[in-house]
């Protein structure tokens, strides 16, 4: 095992070459950087960095879109022995400035005019950070501060440090600092969670132990980088010798996942939820014999799967029926997300079995897991050796996972935070007094070892009749319907559940001028008397598994969805129900006034 990130990624160098490390789309055409090429653009960090006057254990920060760049920042930082604090690329300046003063960044990659916009609207407040180097050329003016990013590394290339360089990177430890990772959080501010070398290196030897992945795998990189799910995974690739693909505008996900094909990687529910949704959308708009069809090819791909995933004999009839079902629907499923995959990841949030059961049928495997921030990030995932949909897996190896009081669920193991940056007391309060970490989420263990998460402690809502109820489930049963975009459960303290329900507009216009439903503007949309009865079917229709205390009885349609840079969501899209509560209290009191 390596003593730290930069030299695996020279070892890579050096062993693959000319292999692609790197692909991006520009002017229409995905393009690669090999690790050869990839690892002389780190050195030119590194050097660029030490020219600045960079010393081990200074802090440089990120801030920017997923692009190549990313990474080769990510490794020059590393290599230059300094810690690398990510920052989310949609941030207010506000948010910039309390990370970049609490984190005291001295360097700042940013990538393009909104990044740079947030950085300068509190420039004057951050005496600490000396020099900006701008991703994006055209964002790049004549402001004193900023760097063209490409000029300053291409400068790096011929500066004297490779030897300082060198033996900086020999220097690093395993134990050493790596990162600061600012979480998102659900609620309070963000804090620093401190990781080192070996907690990476403790993912990348969980993840080869459940799968395999190698030169020959291509990953889809557009979850936000900022975001320790996907750069652990990132680490990963590079360890294995695959191509990271990057996409800009995690919007085009679907077009670019047609166009890459990638074979593996990692995503949140919300994206297999869309998928799912909308094709279960066409077959419900479809003919009886379509629909018919397509329920007929799921239970044939189901039942195929499951015979192969158990090593159970697979009769000539299940042959002849899977190869039908193959040909006229399960294939084409598989085409919408660029093909065969060796797996897909899941984490961030619970995804519903239905919809992994329906992936399965597929032939596409979506192997859900958890994790945090605070575990870099991975403690359970399922993988074909080990697979229990409705479950987040069995513990990694190497991690232990225990119910605590109350059900929380707690960890121990070397994928453990050192703990915040300058917070002691709350790094104190999140481990219990023999040294295991409270995750703050609600769960079990089944009997077989496979972790079954049920929501968050502070999450968990009381109504006025006593009943305890976990809204993260009745969301995610709900949500996954074509017509909403996100929802928010309420009801702590009140006589039932209601919900505050963000349409997905662009299914429910098409819906609407279909029925001859005319609306001057979203809002007229939404008093639509038909539209709301609408969406009281459809929440109905999604309701079957849950409780009678638990179904929605009242909810209010939103014109505007929850925002990031309104701090109602996270990054990685989980609603932050404590802001969403204040932002929408009368709202939410009109939902309760009795009629």
């Amino acid at each position: 095992m390596y003593s730290n990130l930069p030299s695996m990624l020279a070892d890579r160098a050096a062993e693959l070459g000319d292999h692609p490390a790197l692909r991006f789309r520009a002017s229409g055409i995905w393009r690669d950087i090999s690790y050869a090429a990839m690892n002389r653009s780190v050195d030119a960090v590194a050097m660029g960095l030490v020219e600045l006057g960079i010393q081990p254990g200074d802090r440089v920060g990120i801030m920017s879109w997923n692009r190549p760049a990313w990474s080769i920042a990510d490794f020059g930082i590393q290599r230059a022995q300094a810690v690398v604090v990510p920052l989310y690329p949609t941030l207010t300046g506000p948010q910039v400035a309390h990370i970049v003063r609490d984190a005291q960044v001295q360097v700042l990659f940013v990538g393009g005019k909104q990044e740079l916009e947030a950085v300068r609207e509190v420039r004057n407040e951050l005496p600490d950070l000396k020099t900006i180097l701008v991703i994006e050329d055209e964002a790049c003016d004549s402001s004193a501060g900023y760097e063209s990013f490409a000029a300053w590394a291409a400068a790096a290339e011929n500066l004297p440090h490779a030897d300082e360089i060198a033996a900086r990177q020999s220097a690093i430890r395993p134990q050493d600092l790596l990162t600061i990772i600012y979480t998102s959080g659900t609620t309070g501010d963000p804090k620093g969670v401190m990781l080192n070398h070996a907690n990476i290196f403790h993912q990348i030897a969980a993840v080869n132990d459940r799968f395999e992945v190698g030169p020959d795998d291509r990953s889809l990189c557009f979850l936000p980088l900022s975001h320790s799910f996907e750069r652990s995974w990132t680490f990963c690739v590079f360890h294995q010798g695959a191509t990271n693909c990057y996409l800009l505008d995690p919007k085009r996900i679907v077009e670019a996942m047609a166009e890459v094909k990638p074979t593996a990687m990692s995503g949140v529910p919300r994206l297999y939820e869309k998928i799912h949704a909308a094709m279960f959308d066409r077959v419900e708009r479809g003919s009886p014999a379509r629909r018919r069809l397509f329920e007929w090819a799921l239970r044939v791909g189901g039942i195929y799967q499951h015979r192969r995933l158990d090593h159970q004999r697979i009769s000539p009839w299940l042959h002849l029926r899977h190869f039908l079902a193959d040909r006229l629907v399960l294939g084409k499923i598989r085409a919408v997300v660029g093909g065969p995959k060796n797996f897909f990841a899941a984490g961030g949030a619970a995804l519903a079995k239905e919809i992994e059961e329906a992936f399965f049928a597929a032939g596409l495997l979506v192997c859900q897991g958890y994790g945090l921030t605070e575990t870099a990030p991975m403690i359970s995932c399922n993988s074909r050796s080990g697979l229990r949909f409705g479950t987040v897996g069995k513990p990694v190896k190497g991690c232990e996972v225990r119910i605590g009081d109350a059900g929380e669920i707690q960890v121990r193991g070397p994928n453990v935070m050192l703990g915040y940056w300058n917070r002691p007391e709350d790094t104190a309060e999140t481990f219990t007094e023999d040294g295991w970490l409270k995750t703050g989420d609600v769960g079990e263990i089944t009997p077989d070892g496979f972790v079954r998460v049920t929501d968050r402690i502070k999450d968990l809502i009381i109504t006025s009749g006593g009943k305890n109820i976990a809204p993260a489930n009745i969301e995610m049963q709900i949500g996954k319907d074509h017509y909403i975009e996100q929802i928010a459960v309420v009801g702590d303290g009140r006589r039932f559940v209601g919900a505050l329900i963000s349409p997905s507009f662009e299914a429910l216009e098409t819906w609407a001028t279909g029925q001859r439903i005319k609306f001057a503007d979203r809002a007229d949309l939404l008093r639509n008397a038909n539209v709301v009865e609408f969406f009281r079917d459809r929440i109905q229709r999604q309701s079957g598994g849950l409780a009678r205390f638990e179904r929605i009885k009242k909810f209010h349609l939103l014109e505007n969805p929850f925002s990031l840079p309104r701090g109602e969501i996270t990054p990685t899209l989980k609603i932050k129900r404590r802001v969403i509560m204040k932002h929408y209290k009368d709202i939410i009191d009109r939902l309760y006034r009795p009629e």
